[in-house]
């Protein structure tokens, strides 16, 4: 039951635009939380480290 996510929508996601207008709300502090585990928000970190170099 793998699936393989060619893209991730991170940087479009209204969630985390919320989360990071207040950093120290409820969805902020989950939002945090979220990326410390998230492998989609991984993997759409190392695009962006990617598409730097």
């Amino acid at each position: 039951m793998s699936e393989v996510v060619e893209e991730q929508n991170c940087g479009n996601c209204p969630l985390r635009k919320k989360a990071e207008a207040r950093p120290k709300s409820i969805l902020g502090r989950l939002w945090r939380w979220h990326t410390n585990w998230c492998p989609g928000w991984k993997a759409y970190q190392e695009s962006l480290q990617e598409g730097e170099a």
